[in-house]
């Protein structure tokens, strides 16, 4: 009995992946997960869209972020979900820079 290894007791946490829509909580990110599953009565194949906050310790995800979640104890009044791995990062597009030494042009009167 003590010769066998000890695996971390992990169990059967329920995972999901999702898209990163808001990061701009301090330490919590906020993750939609989208599910496809047909109507009941129509049988016709809908799109049901729900959103999940988690834990992100190092605010390493960004919006657009395809990420999975890993399910725990609750941390807070809606937290009750941790960030397991960022699966695809967004591309990022840099902002455009306007110089601040450039003054808007002042309007020119038209001549009639």
């Amino acid at each position: 009995m003590a010769d066998e290894q000890k695996q971390p007791a992990t169990g059967n946490k329920n995972e999901k992946v999702g898209l990163v829509v808001s990061n701009k909580m301090a330490k919590t990110i906020v993750v939609e997960v989208i599910r496809r599953v047909p109507h009941p009565i129509y049988k016709r194949i809908i799109t049901k869209k729900s959103k999940f906050y988690a834990h992100d310790e190092q605010s390493t995800a960004r919006i657009g972020d395809t990420v999975r979640i890993i399910e725990c104890r609750p941390l807070s009044k809606t937290k009750r979900w941790r960030l397991g791995d960022i699966l695809r990062r967004a591309v990022q597009i840099g902002e455009i820079e306007t110089p601040a030494a450039e003054a808007p042009k002042p309007a020119t009167k038209k001549k009639a």
